[in-house]
């Protein structure tokens, strides 16, 4: 019998998206434990694991977990999180590029004028401050049906920061 069948399509062994520890699987099912935050179902299908407890869901992407947002304060709280981190380590952020497939989420969330301005700029939308873009809707890049979203930073600087839900 093939060893790799007794166990979840990640494998025997993963990083808790919360705590980054790493957690064994149940074999014969498609179950993670972890000792802190509990189960872990991994959809073979979808290659979407999910925390039982709470729904939340995330997506690996190179060795990583990226959580999958279905509430726009979710992906905001995220943004922010990462601006911050940006910050403290010395970078400011001059875009925002988030993935398409979060447009109509967080669309209204977004600032669409200046105090200044009578009129709305549906063109250049902001969040934080910053121009939000989203990418391409596009099955040829994979990353962006992963990654939530990535920070330009100032000229110089290291080009893309991508962030996802978790700290390090």
């Amino acid at each position: 019998m093939n060893l790799s069948l007794q166990y979840p399509i990640f494998g025997s062994e993963i990083k808790c998206p919360h705590c980054r520890q790493t957690i064994e699987a149940i074999t014969l099912t498609d179950s993670y434990i972890c000792s802190r935050h509990g189960a872990f179902e991994a959809d073979p299908k979808t290659e979407v694991l999910v925390h039982l407890p709470s729904g939340r869901s995330w997506k690996l992407w190179e060795e990583k977990w990226y959580r999958q947002h279905t509430h726009p304060d979710g992906i905001r709280f995220e943004i922010h999180e990462a601006l911050d981190r940006l910050y403290t380590e010395g970078f400011r952020a001059t875009k925002i590029m988030i993935a398409h497939r979060y447009k109509d989420l967080v669309s209204s969330y977004l600032e669409r004028h200046q105090p200044w301005q009578k009129v709305e700029n549906s063109e250049n939308p902001q969040l934080y401050g910053l121009p939000v873009f989203f990418s391409a809707e596009s099955a040829e890049e994979p990353y962006w049906n992963i990654i939530n979203f990535h920070l330009e930073t100032e000229p110089g600087k290291p080009r893309h920061y991508p962030y996802r839900f978790l700290f390090e």
